[in-house]
């Protein structure tokens, strides 16, 4: 019978803190509502803009939420390649408002989540950090 547990170099289980997995877990949250919201409720989201050729943006904004999901699974799976893609999408994101007319400082308050992401990745759960895992 096939398992799902993953080991380090030392053959024994891997593990992380709950906080990282809380984080891990609230981001899978966060980004299918913000998903949700950018595809279904794009309408009301272009209203509080004040920019009525937005919705493409939105649009983009929403795939990059979904792909937010898909690399918080990655980085439960213990993949590094989830944090890069997570960064990847920050970019992007980034570059997204600032064309939208959000403003520099406002736009740069979404990087917060890439530090916050790296910083919790820190936490260590038996002398190993989130991020020494990480394949």
């Amino acid at each position: 019978m096939e398992t799902d547990t993953i080991f380090n170099e030392e053959n024994e289980p891997k593990q992380r803190h709950g906080c990282v997995t809380a984080w891990l877990i609230l981001l899978i949250v966060t980004n299918s509502l913000t998903a949700a919201l950018y595809f279904f409720g794009r309408d009301l989201v272009v209203k509080s803009l004040h920019k009525p050729d937005a919705s493409g943006w939105l649009v983009a904004m929403g795939v990059c939420a979904i792909a937010n999901v898909a690399f918080a699974v990655l980085l439960f799976k213990w993949k590094k390649a989830g944090f890069y893609g997570y960064l990847g999408t920050s970019i992007i994101a980034l570059l997204i408002n600032i064309q939208l007319g959000l403003g520099i400082g406002q736009s740069l308050i979404g990087l917060l989540g890439i530090v916050i992401l790296f910083a919790i990745l820190q936490i260590k759960e038996g002398d190993v950090k989130a991020w020494d895992n990480l394949e």
